[in-house]
């Protein structure tokens, strides 16, 4: 069953209570973004697109992500209108990211059992350096490992957007 009524439903009663903007730190749900801003009236903080602007003037990004998120070509959408090409992983990697993601829903306890360096050297092997980590999961995963290189947060660019449309100062 489509998330999609809910998500909209939930849109309308923040709404309803008094929130003057709305965020939605999932990447998988934002393949609903925009049936859910056509039913509200407050600004709705797109985290794909703060993750193009955050890229902008790049090239080409590697994308690490639920295979959801893959079949509704959410950053690819979003990413077109700013050029910047969207690499993603084959099938058979495609399955190593996927029981990475699982595994922290699950506790995180087999991660290093995980060989998540045979994605990232596919990115390597297409000479792309920036790898968008595109599920809640991931950064945990990656912290957890002790992964080092050059990864984009989309939570983390969310909350500082979110902050800024705010007002606030970091």
């Amino acid at each position: 069953e489509s998330p999609e009524k809910y998500l909209i439903d939930s849109a309308l009663k923040l709404e309803a209570m008094g929130a003057s903007f709305i965020v939605m730190p999932c990447n998988t749900a934002h393949y609903f973004y925009k049936e859910i801003d056509a039913k509200i009236e407050i600004p709705f903080i797109n985290m794909i697109e703060e993750v193009a602007k955050e890229l902008k003037g790049e090239k080409k990004v590697g994308l690490l992500s639920t295979k959801g998120t893959y079949r509704g070509r959410i950053y690819e959408d979003i990413f077109n209108e700013y050029n910047i090409d969207v690499e993603v992983p084959p099938m058979e990697l495609q399955e190593i990211v996927t029981k990475l993601i699982y595994s922290v829903k699950e506790g995180g306890t087999n991660l290093g059992e995980i060989p998540i360096e045979r994605v990232l050297n596919y990115f390597l092997d297409l000479k792309i350096d920036k790898i968008i980590l595109g599920c809640t999961e991931l950064p945990v995963a990656f912290e957890k490992l002790k992964i080092d290189g050059n990864f984009l947060d989309p939570t983390k660019i969310l909350a500082i957007s979110t902050i800024k449309f705010m007002g606030k100062k970091l």
